[in-house]
Formats: structure tokens, sequence, C-alpha cells
């Protein structure tokens, strides 16, 4: 055999695909009856564990899977199950495995148009039909990324480049307290370091404060900087709370501001005509990050950016060479002109095929279903005993933690803390937490498609007797 044949027969591979399918499926299969939360407490000592060197000779690839589906998947979070409200759930859907298998057996490079042209029209329609749920202008142009982190740093650069020119060292950011961690890395990765950043207070239902907002505006043009950005959020990661766009985009209209809302978890609920009003003034922003592995449900790794002057983020993207084709016609698309990757995968696929296969009006529906089941849980919560909700629920996600009389916040944080373990720990719902302002806080979000009225039942009964569990306790 010579040893630099990397090659597979047409039947080795068909084996091997049916191999990993019947793995993949049988995981899929078993998800409903899975642990929500995977054993992860001795982790770190498995891991060391698992160090090796790289093998001289290969393996066989069935005791590959093996270990692979029964040792290390298993302990993780379990996220593409339904009892999943954990953080933000993604789900992955399946028609989206398929694409990325496609993508990657043919190994089409669609980083320019030229070397892929057809590929790279799917990417583009993919766009298009994002930017019509988000009601921007055919003007608006736009990326798909690894995930909302990427595309906040190429609306920050696109921002910094037309707003800024030159002038880096004076320009100021604005985001509310409550703002995703990533604008904060963004912003550091495009230059604007963390003294040109600045938190603005938020309300009672944790919305940022947009008198707090223009006067910070007003402050920083006395110190002779220069504001150019603004970002808010379409739904917060700790409360789920979306910012008064409308309101924000008023102001950054008056001040010549760009605004870039973050809607990674939120923006989808736009594409369901009748939650429009959740999100007015979505559709104002000068650019707006997405994630479709959140929203859209599909696998992680699924990112997307529209910028409404797409000329804008071609200006700040856009680069060539002479070992580069001539650029194409305006009206075409080509991925290198509008993000910071030249080499990157084929992402439309994944967004392509399941959308093709179900079709909008399922998955608008599956998304819509998501808030009413969030609300039908928070109604059911709303009755418990000694269980607060700190805001209600704009969208599908919300916080709480436990109260009684006399309670400290060490102790209210410490009994909230106990009760996301103790429902977690039943093995049918995974909560996650956060903490706000000194206080732990409990959370749920819905948003796995897998997650049903079945689901959302289990999770409110779990939190309601694990909530009476701790107080009966703490009483005595």
């Amino acid at each position: 055999m010579d040893t630099a044949d990397l090659e597979f027969t047409p039947e080795e591979m068909s084996r091997m695909g049916r191999v990993v399918l019947e793995w993949c499926v049988e995981h899929v299969a078993a998800l409903a009856e899975s642990p929500s939360r995977g054993d992860v407490a001795g982790a770190p000592d498995i891991c060391r564990s698992m160090r090796e060197s790289a093998p001289e000779q290969g393996r066989p690839l069935e005791g590959l899977l093996q270990q692979l589906f029964e040792e290390w998947i298993p302990r993780s979070f379990t996220t593409p199950g339904p009892g999943y409200f954990a953080y933000v759930p993604g789900g992955g859907l399946f028609p989206t495995a398929l694409a990325d298998l496609i993508s990657n057996t043919t190994n089409r490079f669609s980083g320019i148009f030229h070397a892929a042209p057809c590929l790279s029209q799917v990417e583009g329609n993919v766009l298009d039909w994002i930017r019509d749920w988000m009601q921007f202008p055919a003007s608006a142009r736009g990326t798909l990324t690894p995930g909302g982190s990427m595309s906040t740093f190429a609306a920050v650069v696109a921002a910094r480049e037309w707003l800024t020119g030159t002038d880096l060292r004076n320009g100021v950011l604005y985001r509310s307290r409550e703002g995703h961690h990533s604008i904060d890395k963004a912003a550091r990765l495009a230059g604007i370091l963390g003294d040109r950043i600045r938190e603005i207070a938020v309300d009672d239902e944790f919305r940022m404060r947009p008198d707090d907002l223009e006067a910070a505006i007003a402050a920083d043009r006395e110190r002779g900087l220069r504001p150019f950005l603004v970002v808010s959020s379409a739904g917060t990661v700790n409360t789920g709370a979306v910012d008064p766009l409308d309101v924000i985009a008023d102001v950054c209209a008056r001040e010549r501001l760009w605004h870039h809302i973050d809607g990674a978890y939120g923006g989808f609920f736009h594409m369901v005509p009748e939650l429009r009003p959740l999100l007015a003034g979505l559709s104002r922003a000068d650019s707006l990050s997405l994630d479709p592995h959140k929203g859209l449900f599909l696998p992680y790794g699924t990112g997307a950016l529209l910028v409404r002057d797409g000329e804008k983020l071609a200006g700040s993207h856009a680069a060539t060479a002479g070992y580069l084709p001539d650029p194409i016609d305006d009206d075409l698309y080509d991925a290198s002109r509008y993000g910071p990757e030249l080499s990157r995968p084929f992402r439309g696929l994944r967004v392509w095929l399941p959308v093709q296969l179900y079709g909008v009006a399922k998955i608008r529906a599956a998304v819509a279903e998501k808030r009413a089941l969030a609300l039908q849980i928070h109604e059911s919560l709303a009755q418990v005993p000694g269980l607060q909700i700190v805001a209600p629920p704009h969208l599908s996600l919300f916080a709480f933690r436990l109260t009684w009389d006399g309670a400290t916040p060490e102790q209210e944080s410490e009994a909230t803390r106990e009760l996301v373990e103790r429902v977690t720990n039943r093995g049918k719902v995974m909560l996650s937490g956060c903490t706000i302002e000194g206080r732990f806080l409990a959370r749920i979000c819905v948003l796995s498609f897998r997650t049903r009225e079945a689901q959302a039942r289990t999770c409110a009964e779990h939190v309601a007797e694990e909530t009476a569990a701790i107080l009966a306790e703490c009483a005595t």
C-alpha cells in the first residue's frame, strides 16, 4: 500500500458514512431521555487523562466513535435536548448536519465569487431572506459569520471606519450595563480601548436608559471626544431585556451616531409579524447582528450581520490583491467584500437547506411557539410563593430568585443557586443563572425547537417543587 495515499474507496466511504450516521441518529433519538446535563463534575481529571501524542498509525473508526459517543459527548451540557433551558439554546436542526456533510465533502471555496459563483449566490439569497425578515432596505448587505462576536466585531470596524476616520483614539462607544461582553472584546479588537467604552445605566426592567445615554454623549462631546457608536440589545443574555430600540434610534439620528443592535438572541423573533411590536425600531438600525444558531435553531457556529448601507460595510472590509480576480458586479454577492475572512467555510448551505426543506411558515411557527411557551412558564411561576420574577419576559427569557421574610441578599443568592442545581440534578431540565449587582438570579430561556408543551410543564413543575422544598428548609 502507498503510505502517502489518503484516499478512500467509494465502498469504504459508504461504510464509514453509514457507521457515523447510525451513531448520530441513535444519539438524537435518545435526547428526550438523556440527562439535561451530563456528568461534568470530574471532567478536569478526565481531560488530563486524555492527553496523548498523535498516533503514528491509524486507528479503527468504530473504536473512535464509541469513545466519542459513550465517554466524551455525554460529559457535557445536553444543549440539543428538549429540556435545555440554560443560557440560550440552539437545538441543532438535522438538515444542517446534512448541509455540512455536503459542504465539507464537496469542499468548494466560497470566499470569493469567482471560485464558486452559484454557491456564492446561495449565500447571497440567504442574506436577502434575513434582510427581508428584519425589514431592512434593499441597500443592506451582510455576511454569515461564526457567531455574534465576529458579527459585532465587523460592525464596530465599519462604524469606526465611517465615523472616526484616522481620529481613532477619540472615538467613544456606548452600551448598556447589560450589554454582551463580546461588545467590549470587539471594541478592543477594533482599536477602541476600555477608557472609551461607556456603560449606560438600565431601568427596573434592565433596559438601557436613553436619558442617561444622551447625557453621556453630551459629556463626551464637552471633553472634545468623538462619540460614534451605540450598541443596544434586542434581548440581553441575563434577563432577555429589549432596549427601547426606537427611542435609541432617535437619539442616534439626532447625534449622528451609528446604531448597532445586538440581536444575536432575540433578533429572529422579528420574522414573526405579530411579535414585531416587541422589537419596534429594530429595522431602523445601521447594523444588526444575529445568530441563526439561536433563533433559527441551527447548530452552533452560524452568525450573521446586516448593515443598512452595504457600501459602508464593503468600504471597511473589501480588499484586493494581485493574486485575486477582478471585483464582480455589485448586484452579485461576494463574501470577501463584507467581512474579515477570505478562507472560510460555505456557511450559506447550512441555512439554505433547512429553510428549503421546512419552509419559512413552519420555522416562523416554531419561533412563535417558543415565546408562547416562555409566557406559559412565566405565568405558572408567577403564582409560586417565595419566587420573585425580577422582570417580565420581553421575548422568551426571564430571570427570577428565591426570597422570604428576613432573608439577606446573600441568603437569597445561595438559595437561588441551590434551586438551579436541584432542578438540573433531576435530569429533565437544565437551568442556568447570572449575577446582577451582586445578586445571583436563576434564568429560563426557551429557544430549542425540541422544547414543546410537555417540557414547559415539567420545567414549571420542577421549579415550583424545588422552590417549596428549599423554602421549607429555610424556615426550619
